[in-house]
């Protein structure tokens, strides 16, 4: 470790750096470590707690290596999937995923047990798993940067060779060289406040896309969970235990946790307030569903509601791509960009290959994460180590779109930047244009959005706390430019993506779709490679 001439600047070389201290990138950074890499983890907030896996408990898809139950398990979301999933990469994730797992096991993850002493390893417990994660990722010497942001990439002529960012709580920069970088920071939620999510800005997307790489299934990024008015907790899996009814005790026809939420948006967008009910719970399950997920009833507690009994108010909360299955494109089996020197992990790079269009919290999601940032990992230790000599002489610039500045700005500068936040929620908020898309509405969202792109690509960014305020806006801004270009170009309904003016799925459009651009945004088909489940 060395400070730079000016006392505030940490800067640290390795091989590795992750930017993301969750499932994905704590497994990226062991996964590296044990190649031999030296490594750096840099998290936005304090690798362990921030981030959405950390207060939540979440179904994996762990499934034994028996022919019968793999092949099930593929089947499963791959019809809703609009049929984008990749047989080969199901096999990868769902072998990685069971080794992991089971490592978990031996590391001392408390997995419930049964009468018979087996350990049912189906689901984690967030505050448990992360906490283990941290501890691991310790013991194997990589070096935790907490409260550390990163700003830009760097990248020379052997291509991406570190990041910069800012320190948050202890105040100042840093800067890492490297000579590889793993993008495991998240999904974007667009601050809509659902549980551990906002920190979930698409800053990653943002920063790929600056270093040359592109997204994949950008569309099928509008993912809105039910949630009680009242709480920030986003476990829709519960509510497949609800019946829903309106004020004065009818029932809300057709509505559900799985097929039915568009019928609540419906509602809500008609005024009409929908309540819910877990009245469908069977009376023994209920104390499991209490010890599953605490945090989901502690906001009920409070209030003095019994969520089994009582009638609640509901809403839709955004959780975008978080758990969309859009994000960076992964061009290789290491989970590579496409970009030298550059990979992507968890719900920062798309999750096409392994659940088309359709996913939820958890599950495949968790899955991808562990089995993504151990391929991660893997291949940026031996690019890193790759370069030998090479490595020791490289002095990266930065890449970001906007220029960084030491330069605070005026109380101006901070209150525009709290309106492009709000402008860019206004956009992708709304049930009539994100979740009910038409030509018309996407059209005129995403004209709105280039001219907001416009406004904050040519302001400048201060090396502070509120300077991230700043690149989270620009990072939201990009990743909606990209969900409606890519929605505009998918004329269809297909998984999450749904058209009003196009409500049939069209074999024609078995395809991706691969979107890129600051400026100027492009998208482009990509063929799926042929599954044995067609």
């Amino acid at each position: 470790m060395t400070f730079g001439a000016d006392k505030g600047v940490l800067e640290l070389k390795a091989d590795v750096l992750i930017l993301g201290g969750g499932p994905a990138g704590t497994w990226a950074a062991l996964a590296a470590a044990a190649k031999g890499a030296s490594v750096v983890l840099a998290d936005k907030g304090y690798c362990g707690s921030s981030g959405a896996t950390a207060p939540s408990g979440t179904g994996v898809w762990y499934v034994e290596p028996d022919r019968e139950l793999r092949e099930k398990a593929k089947a499963s979301r791959y019809t809703l999937g609009g049929q984008l999933a990749e047989d080969r990469w199901m096999d990868r994730v769902l072998d990685r995923t069971y080794e992991n797992m089971n490592r978990l096991g031996v590391s001392g993850y408390p997995f419930p047990v049964d009468e018979y002493g087996r350990q049912h390893r189906r689901g984690l417990q967030g505050p448990e798993y992360m906490r283990l994660m941290r501890k691991l990722v310790k013991k194997a010497g990589v070096r935790i940067l907490d409260h550390s942001p990163a700003l830009e990439l760097l990248a020379d002529e052997h291509g991406v060779g570190g990041a910069s960012g800012v320190r948050t709580q202890s105040g100042g920069t840093w800067k890492v060289t490297a000579g590889a970088v793993v993008i495991a920071t998240g999904g974007c939620a667009f601050l809509s406040k659902a549980l551990g999510c906002n920190v979930l800005t698409g800053d990653g997307l943002l920063l790929a896309a600056e270093a040359g790489a592109s997204m994949s299934g950008m569309e099928f990024s509008n993912a809105y969970a039910i949630c009680p008015t009242f709480s920030t907790v986003t476990k829709t899996a519960y509510y497949s235990y609800a019946s829903f009814y309106y004020e004065d005790g009818s029932v809300v026809e057709g509505a559900g946790s799985k097929k039915g939420r568009s019928v609540i948006a419906r509602n809500l967008l008609a005024g009409r307030q929908v309540y819910a009910k877990l009245d469908q719970a069977p009376e023994d399950l209920q104390p499991l569903l209490r010890v599953a997920q605490t945090n989901f009833f502690l906001p009920f507690d409070r209030l003095g509601i019994n969520p089994f009994k009582d009638a609640f108010p509901v809403t839709l909360r955004l959780e975008g791509t978080v758990r969309g299955t859009g994000g960076i494109r992964i061009t290789d089996e290491n989970c590579g960009s496409g970009v030298p020197g550059l990979y992507a992990a968890g719900d920062a790079a798309t999750r096409e290959l392994i659940c088309g269009g359709f996913t939820g919290g958890g599950s495949h999601n968790a899955a991808w994460a562990m089995s993504s940032g151990s391929f991660a990992g893997e291949g940026a230790a031996d690019y890193a180590l790759s370069l030998g000599a090479r490595a020791a002489g490289r002095n990266p610039s930065g890449l970001s779109s906007s220029t960084l500045t030491a330069h605070e700005g005026d109380r101006g500068y901070q209150n525009r930047t709290a309106e492009y936040i709000s402008a860019v929620q206004d956009e992708v908020k709304p049930y009539d244009i994100n979740l009910f898309r038409t030509e018309a509405g996407l059209t005129a969202s995403l004209d709105r959005l280039d001219r907001l792109w416009e406004e904050l690509r040519g302001g400048e960014v201060a090396l502070t706390a509120h300077g991230l305020k700043r690149r989270e806006a620009a990072a939201m801004t990009a990743t909606a430019r990209w969900m409606y270009a890519s929605a505009l170009a998918r004329t269809e309904t297909r998984g999450m993506h749904k058209r009003e003016d196009y409500k049939a799925l069209d074999d024609s459009q078995h395809y991706r779709l691969v979107s890129g651009g600051l400026d100027d945004i492009w998208v482009s088909p990509e063929a799926v490679k042929e599954s044995a489940l067609l």
